[in-house]
Parts: C-alpha cells; structure tokens; sequence
C-alpha cells in the first residue's frame, strides 16, 4: 500500500477520501484555498498546505501548485477525488514526471472518453451502442443548426469536454436552437475552457443509467452493478439509488458487458463510470440502451454503490494504483439490498434552485444514515464552489424501505443559514410515482408543486414572530429589573391598551428580507399572533442567531425584527430595480443605458457556482442606473440597474 496521500480536491470528498486512507494507515496531505483556511477536510487531514485564492481558477485548478505541495510533503500518491482536476490528462502526466503515482486511469484513457465526440466514435467501433447524433468536428452555428433539423427535434446539445449539466441544453424547436447553442458554448468556455458541442437526438422518457468499472493493470476488468440516476434538475442529478428499479438480470448482464467492453477499449485502469440513457417509456429492455459517456473518476454518487456491494471503492483505488490486482472477479461482486443517496445543496428550488451562500449557523443529521460532508455547524457556504452541503445515503433491504429511511432522516435534518433544497427531497422521497418507479430525467420538471412556493410561509413567519416577542420581553423584563422603567419603543408595548374595538399590537418584521407585519392580538384567555391573518405554526422549530431561523417542512423561513422608524428601502415594491438574486459573476449585460425592455426580456447573465441565470424585466420600461460591468462579482441582493415605468 502506498504510504501516503495528498489529496487534490475540497469538500465532502476530501473528507470522505481521507477517511479510508486514515484506515488504510496512510498519512494524509490536504490542499485549500484562501476561502477553506478553516475547513473540515483541512483540519481531518495530518498535514495541509495553501495553494492560492478562492477562486478554483487560481488555486485547485493549478496542476503546477498541487505538485509543488505534494513534493514538499513527500506525497507518495496525488488522489484528485471528482472535478476539479481528476479528469485532466495534463495532470496525470504531470503527476508522473515528479514521480507521483496518480489515483487515476491512464492520461490516454482520459483522453479518450474525455471528448464524447471521439468517445462516442470509439464506442461504435467496440461494438457499443450510442445516441443518435453528430459528434464532428465542425462548430459553425448554422452547420449545427442544420444538422439539428436533420436529426430531428428535440435535440440535447451537449459540452464535448462537458459534464455536470454544465454546458448542456434541451431545444424543442428550430427557431430556439441558436440561443440555446450560444448559452452552451459561453458556458462550455467558462467551466471547462472549450466551448466545442456535439448534437444529439433526445431520447423519450430516458432514464440516466450508469455502470460502476474497475480495472487493474493485469488485464482484469469488472463491473459493480448500476446506478440510477434519473431524478435530476439542469442536468445535475439530485437522487441516485442501486440497482436501478425495473432493472432485469438479462439487461444488467448486456449493459455490464457492454460498460467492460468501454473500458477495455480504452485500456482503463482503476475506478470509472459508464454512463447510458435508456428508453424508459416501455419499461427497461436490452435493446433500449446507447451510451453517453464516460467518467474516468470516482462518482459523487459512489457511495449507493459501497452499501449494496459492502466494498470501499476508494480503497479498491488505492490499491490498484499500487499495482495490486482486483480484489473479485465478476461473479464475486455482491448486490445486497437497496440504497438511495440524497445531494443536500444550499440552493432554494422555489426560486430556479438559485445558489443560496452563508454561514451554516445550525446543521445536525440524524442517525440510521450515512453522511458524506465537508461542511459543520460554522462553516460557510461560499459563492465559489459547488453549493452540496451533504450526501445522505440510506440503506435497506428492499427500495419501499430505504426511500422510507432516507424520508425520515432529510425530514429530521436541521439545516440553517443558506437556503436548502430538503423540503424538494423529502417530497421526492415519498411522491407515488417515484414510489412506484414511474419516473424518468423529467420527472421533477413535470412536477413543479414538489418545488414549494416562493411565497412566504406565513405560519413560518408568526412562529418566528412569536419567538422575536418573546425575546423581547425577556430583554424589556430585564431593563425593567435595572432600571425601573421600560424604553419606549413599539416593541415595547407590550399591553396592548387600546380605548375601543380588539386590543391589538402591530409588529414591523422581515420575512426572508422583505417587509411584514405580524399582529398580536390580546384575548380575555390568551394572546394570538398572527401574519396576514395566519396564526403561528405548530409544527416548526427555530435557530436563533442574528435572526429566527424558521424551519418547517424543509423550509427556510428567516424573521428579522424592524427597529421604528429604520424603514427598509431596500426592498420597496414596485421600485424597478434589478438585484442580483445570489453571489456571482456577471457574465453579461444584454442591455445598455435608455434600451426600451419588455417584461420577461433578458437583461443580463449571472454565474454562480458554475451555473448560468438569467435575470429578467419584471415589467417594461426603460434601462437607467446600471451599475455593474461585464466580469464583476456582484453580491446577492446588490442593485444592478433599474427598470423606469413608461420611459417614453
């Protein structure tokens, strides 16, 4: 076994990566950025070394400051987990000429499935079978657009170098295409530095099916069954679960093989996933399978896998990297019950599963399952890298019972701060269809209602009201102990007297930032507190910090007392401004100073955590007041420019 490990990523898997290597008795070597002085993978690991600023650009994407930290450190092995660099050809060869071995398959297999134009090629010539499309070399806008009508709609384009969503989209219709290809290629550039794409035909209710490979050096190669991971939003999986529900023995043995065949036609060594879209509009088939791609790496969704065959796929890494052979031949690999993996991402889904940022100031799970995070209680959410908080993984022996787990333990999470998506994966975890296996890569677009609102939850907001109040007259009890008296201040009215009709008193608060009123309202029995008519919750709980951290069902409601007479012009209505919705980079302005806009009309582009928003007019009217430029970070809730009604 190699003797020790620098580990060339961040997060939840630099943790997770560490963990095993620890077991294994290897010594440990962490990387971090500026922004993750303080993280937890920093401080899991035995030693850890700073190699630049916050941007991944400037720090985990600099092979040559990765390998100068792993020869200070006498690293023995360079571990590069998933993203950043652990799909870089440049970097397993860099790795080599210092004399490190790289936890990875060779530069020329990543080569070769890293392009899935050329991947796809290599395929049909193995014997493989692939998506309908084109996968050439030309990128003329109007060749693409040709070959789309060809092909027929709808089409996917899709990222040459991509993965993740990142550079993908769908176009149902030949007048839509050239937006959608400009919006793929500008992403494509950002996150992977080409912008090249490829064309194919969409396939009907596809279900995302991918088979676990491993091979060693020795000639040997094995599959450890499928995953699915058909639940998605943007292309970026959201539940994954093994094996894959409707899955036959006859076609997990076809598309087993056909994934080995993939990476022996390539001369793979070590962990890789194949992945293949498959026709789920007649029930999973032999013949209802093609190819996609190849992730030459570990999978976030590994661990689904790790709990139906009881293997430590990160230690199988390690020691074909260390020349050893696999441990089992194929007719040894286990399938032993159900597993599901839930991404528990600071995002909110209400609002186009926009990145949510900020301090953490409360995060428990629950026991009975699996977590895999590179976040506590403390940390921050930064706009600079992925926004996944955790994975929780459930397992049992059948699926009813490991989605009923997985249920139980998102619903019983405490997650404060940022915005969170575990009110979406609680109801995804218990909506029938999904229950019954009816579902496909469109399943959360088709339902929207699992989203939540974007109204406010008002019950939320008097729960929070109510422990504001309370605060407040634990606060005005103890002046009143000091100092006799109690200060004058409309929270501070706390009788209620009035001369005539309900004794009542009206509370300013903000809820999730924009302004309210919560009424309390004094009765001959008890006193009720309310928020536009809507009593306060029974079923929440709160975190109290810098504000009442509300949550129910999933659900972030924050309350914020309003001090007299502060106002909050920040958030009038109806004032036309435009506010960056999250942290980001602007990317675009599509739109200068006096345009004359329609409602709905794109005014600009926001990246954040590598994904693309549009930020549009919420009514017509004229452009005045931009106030960024293209390439500039833009805090949330920053004004950018105003929308003047009329204009004329």
């Amino acid at each position: 076994m190699l003797a020790s490990v620098l580990i060339a990523n961040r997060g939840e898997i630099a943790c997770r990566i560490a963990r095993t290597a620890k077991r294994l008795g290897m010594r440990t070597i962490a990387v971090y950025s500026e922004a993750d002085a303080q993280a937890l993978h920093v401080r899991q690991c035995d030693e850890a070394h700073p190699i630049g600023p916050a941007p991944a650009a400037e720090s985990y994407l600099v092979a040559s400051r990765i390998i100068d930290a792993a020869r200070k450190s006498g690293a023995r092995c360079i571990h590069p987990g998933y993203g950043f660099l652990s799909e870089n050809p440049a970097f397993a060869e860099a790795c080599a000429a210092a004399g490190i071995v790289f936890v990875g398959p060779p530069p020329q297999a990543i080569r070769a499935m890293g392009l899935k134009d050329r991947a796809k090629a290599l395929m049909q010539k193995a014997g493989v079978p692939v998506v309908p499309g084109y996968h050439g070399e030309r990128q003329e806008a109007a060749f693409l657009r040709e070959k789309a009508y060809e092909i027929g709609y709808p089409v996917l384009i899709k990222a040459v170098a991509g993965g993740g969503g990142k550079g993908m989209r769908r176009v149902d219709r030949h007048a839509d295409f050239e937006a959608a290809l400009e919006g793929a290629q500008r992403e494509a550039k950002s996150s992977f530095g080409d912008a090249r794409v490829l064309i194919e035909k969409y396939v009907a209710a596809p279900r995302h099916i991918e088979m676990q490979v491993f091979a060693d050096s020795h000639g040997n190669a094995v599959h450890l069954n499928e995953r699915d991971c058909s639940l998605q939003r943007r292309h970026q999986k959201v539940i994954e679960e093994a094996p894959a529900p409707g899955m036959s023995a006859a076609m997990r043995a076809a598309m087993g093989e056909a994934a080995v065949k993939a990476a022996q036609a390539v001369g793979y060594v070590g962990a890789g996933t194949v992945e293949f879209i498959a026709d789920g509009s007649n029930g999973l088939h032999p013949g209802g399978y093609w190819f996609m791609e190849m992730n030459t790496r570990l999978q976030v969704e590994h661990p689904v896998t790790e709990a139906v065959t009881g293997l430590d796929l990160v230690e199988w890494q390690f020691r074909v990297a260390a020349g050893e052979p696999l441990p089992l031949t194929q007719r040894d690999i286990p399938l032993q019950g159900h597993a599901v993996e839930a991404r528990i991402y600071a995002e909110d889904p209400a609002r186009g599963f926009l990145p949510s940022t900020g301090t953490l100031v409360a995060l428990r799970f629950p026991q009975g399952v699996r977590v895999d995070t590179g976040v506590e209680q403390g940390s921050a959410i930064s706009p600079y890298y992925d926004p996944m908080i955790a994975k929780m993984i459930a397992h049992a022996a059948s699926r009813e019972a490991a989605l009923q787990r997985l249920a139980a333990a998102v619903e019983d999470t405490v997650a404060a701060g940022p915005r969170t998506n575990l009110a979406l994966l609680a109801a995804l975890c218990r909506a029938p269809e999904f229950r019954a296996g009816a579902f496909d890569t469109g399943f959360i677009d088709r339902h929207p209602e699992l989203l939540g609102s974007s109204e406010p939850d008002r019950a939320a907001a008097a729960f929070g009201a109510a422990r504001l109040l309370a605060q407040e007259m634990a606060r005005v009890g103890q002046t009143m102990d000091r100092e006799g008296d109690a200060p004058a201040s409309p929270w501070d009215a706390i009788d209620g007297f009035q001369l005539s009709g309900p004794r009542q008193v009206a509370l300013p608060i903000l809820v999730d930032g924009e302004p309210a009123e919560a009424r309390l309202t004094y009765g001959a029995s008890a006193t009720r507190i309310t928020v536009e008519g809507e009593g306060a919750a029974t079923d929440a709980m709160a975190v109290e910090a810098d504000a009442i951290y509300v949550l129910r069902h999933g659900r972030q409601t924050i309350v914020r007392r309003v001090e007299a007479g502060s106002g909050d012009l920040d958030h009038a209505d109806g004032d036309g401004q435009i506010r960056a919705p999250m942290h980001g980079k602007m990317l675009a302005l599509l739109v200068a100073e006096g345009d004359r806009v329609e409602k709905g009309q794109r005014l600009a582009i926001v990246e954040a955590m590598k994904m693309e928003h549009a930020l549009t007019a919420r009514r017509a009217g004229r452009v005045t007041g931009i106030a960024v430029s293209v390439g500039a970070q833009v805090a949330e809730g920053a004004r950018l420019m105003t929308i003047e009604a009329g204009g004329d």
